[in-house]
């Protein structure tokens, strides 16, 4: 069976407020859509993921969004959700037989939870997470003046369900409910309404959507692991080394270096970011560079050490990681990295997605011991810190 997940991440927010789409803000470290998209790239059942994103980051998204291990393909999302949705559902791969749909603002659905949920609706055609009612449920309307609400109705709450995300569907059922096109606040309700079943999966009250500022101290508290347990830390190593050579550009941390000579590699040969990759991947336990990234593949010949890195980090945040701050040490005789230590730690920070603050690059010479002392060659040693 073929799964693919679409993640709603096409919104901007109005409820929440403030100068960012609220999915790109962080908990506990970490962008909220990061969170949700890695729910899903890590997950077994998952073929592939699809993410609507609002039109103007569609162009140039986030870095989590690249280099992903798993298919990832970016829509333009629109005015509606379901019209985010709908342009998602168009980039899904003909052989998908199960689509499931979640809000990029629900960073906390367990790999439990997604697997109830497209198991039922392989099962049913059509399946939501929801919550039963805890607390007894009043129907209300505006009195006369306006002003006030008062009670028309005390619904039974046992029969009551607060709908979550995700929300999985057969394929014949999603395009069936999105040919409606109707207003709607959920796929579900336009399943139901082409008469579909939509079966209920028991939801999670950690499934928490963030939907005003109010949300955020809750996220903090789920993202830190106070009700999930204690969040870990992981240190990696990395150690890189190239010949000096004439004729090669000389590349470190993204940036080139006006010099005679450039460093000798399969790639740009970038040292600090290949130190910087293997000290992330080993943290993760993910293998090396020479692992996912072989001097025997034709695509690696002359590739950006900087995309590289990306893709590192990509993998890194799939399985549940995020890069805390790096530390980095390079020992070169010539030429003084000095002055472009603030453009390589933004470079390397963008990669990562950390900010550059925290990001530390440091020049050493070899007191003349040695090749790397001749200035026959450079070498980098990197430590990365990662948090879950």
């Amino acid at each position: 069976m073929h799964v693919t997940a679409i993640i709603a991440a096409g919104g901007h927010g109005r409820r929440f407020g403030g100068a960012r789409p609220k999915q790109l803000l962080s908990v506990g470290g970490r962008p909220v859509l990061a969170r949700s998209v890695a729910a899903f790239l890590t997950h077994p059942s998952i073929d592939e993921v699809v993410v609507a994103l609002p039109r103007e980051l569609v162009d140039d998204p986030p870095p989590y969004l690249r280099g992903t291990s798993k298919p990832l393909r970016i829509v333009a999302g629109g005015v509606r959700r379901q019209d985010s949705v709908v342009n998602a559902f168009r980039a899904v791969a003909t052989e998908s037989d199960v689509i499931v749909i979640h809000d990029a603002a629900r960073p906390f659905a367990s790999a439990d939870l997604i697997a109830r949920t497209i198991a039922a609706a392989a099962e049913s055609g059509a399946a939501v997470a929801a919550l039963q009612a805890r607390d007894t449920v009043k129907q209300g309307q505006r009195g006369r003046e306006g002003d006030v609400w008062v009670v028309t109705a005390t619904l039974p709450r046992e029969s009551i369900f607060l709908a979550q995300t995700p929300q999985a569907f057969r394929r014949d059922v999603l395009r069936d409910a999105l040919a409606l096109g109707e207003d709607a606040t959920d796929e579900a309700a336009l399943a139901e309404r082409t008469g579909h079943t939509v079966r209920l999966v028991d939801g999670e009250w950690s499934n928490i959507k963030i939907t005003t500022p109010d949300d955020l101290p809750i996220a903090e508290t789920l993202a830190r692991g106070s009700e999930g347990g204690d969040a870990i830390a992981r240190v990696g190593t990395g150690y890189d080394v190239h010949r000096l050579v004439e004729g090669r550009p000389l590349v470190l941390g993204g940036v080139t270096i006006p010099f005679e000579r450039g460093l000798l590699g399969y790639s740009d040969a970038d040292a600090v970011c290949h130190a910087v990759t293997d000290a992330v991947l080993g943290a993760a336990a993910a293998g090396d560079i020479g692992r996912h990234f072989p001097d025997t593949d034709p695509q690696w010949r002359g590739a950006s050490s900087v995309d590289l890195l990306r893709r590192a980090a990509a993998l890194v945040r799939e399985r549940g990681y995020h890069v805390v701050n790096v530390d980095v040490v390079v020992i070169a005789e010539r030429p003084r990295i000095g002055p472009y230590v603030e453009a390589m730690r933004a470079t390397v920070g963008e990669a990562l997605d950390v900010t550059p603050d925290c990001v530390s690059i440091k020049g050493k010479t070899n007191e003349g011991v040695g090749e790397l002392g001749r200035g026959e060659a450079i070498a980098v040693h990197a430590v990365a810190l990662l948090g879950n």
